[in-house]
């Protein structure tokens, strides 16, 4: 059995990106793969709430995609968060539609992991940048994945660097919809790179 994926892209300017446009593109045809661009789709910012809700209901597990701006992400996916994971539906008295559902942060960071450490000049960790997100998640009774980090965006300039990227992104979302990585295994790392690191030895 094939996992519903739906990916919550959040690009505010597609036009100009090199790895997030590429990114989209290597999954763009994958069965069982649903990318909803909410810049493209909520331009005005004005999200439909229960298309939203409906489209998290069809689904097994959640992308959120996006490059990683002042450490968080672009506005519109907090916009996206307010709205949209109401109470009594994601959270609180009756609130329990997403539970078990499985989440996945995929984002691009400018810096190389070596700045975000503690001697680095970013200080705190992405992990630790991440933690709004995990206790959203784990507040709504779903499962929040170690998130997926291709670092050193700015730095990344080859086109066969950024197509081998894609390539691996590609291969981490057919294996979540497939089914092939273990949970338990899962969350024993900080990112979600480590497994694939370890899959390619």
């Amino acid at each position: 059995m094939a996992y519903r994926i739906l990916v919550l892209f959040a690009h505010p300017a597609l036009h100009k990106s090199r790895i997030n446009r590429q990114l989209i593109a290597a999954i763009r045809d994958l069965e069982h793969v649903t990318i909803n661009d909410l810049y493209e789709e909520y331009p005005d910012f004005y999200i439909d709430v229960k298309r939203e809700q409906r489209l998290l209901l069809e689904h097994d597990l959640v992308i959120l995609q996006h490059p990683f701006y002042w450490y968080s992400s672009p506005a519109i996916l907090k916009q996206w968060e307010d709205l949209v994971l109401e109470f009594g539906f994601a959270y609180g008295p009756g609130g329990t539609y997403l539970q078990e559902k499985w989440v996945l942060s995929a984002i691009t960071a400018g810096g190389p992991f070596s700045a975000y450490q503690r001697d680095g000049y970013n200080y705190f960790t992405i992990r630790e940048f991440l933690t709004p997100f995990e206790q959203t998640v784990r507040l709504c009774g779903m499962v929040y994945l170690p998130p997926f980090v291709i670092s050193g965006a700015l730095r990344i300039r080859e086109k066969q660097e950024i197509l081998e990227q894609s390539a691996i992104y590609r291969r981490l979302i057919e294996g979540l919809r497939d089914g092939r990585f273990d949970l338990a295994r899962l969350l024993q790392h900080n990112y979600f790179n480590e497994i694939l690191e370890g899959d390619r030895d």
